[in-house]
């Protein structure tokens, strides 16, 4: 069975947003992406339904098993959805 590569989450980032590496903060209605390539894990957010996708600061990490990438997409979606703030 092939492991996946990417899970994807819609979200609402609290008061703070979410801060990334190409255009500073983001806010509101957001999608993560925790995407698994060469050893690390990546989270990247965009717009809810736009075409951008943005890296998330501090959002790269080393990860030796693909099969832990469910876990660190469900971590960081409940660090990051905070539609109540």
């Amino acid at each position: 069975m092939t492991e996946p590569t990417a899970k994807q989450s819609d979200l609402t980032a609290g008061p703070g947003g979410v801060m990334t590496e190409e255009v500073g903060v983001v806010t509101g209605d957001l999608t993560l992406r925790t995407e698994f390539a060469g050893g690390n894990v990546v989270l990247k957010v965009q717009y809810k339904d736009a075409d951008e996708w943005y890296a998330v600061t501090g959002g790269k990490a080393g990860l030796k098993d693909p099969a832990d990438l469910d876990a660190v997409h469900t971590i960081a979606l409940a660090l990051l959805n905070r539609p109540a703030g």
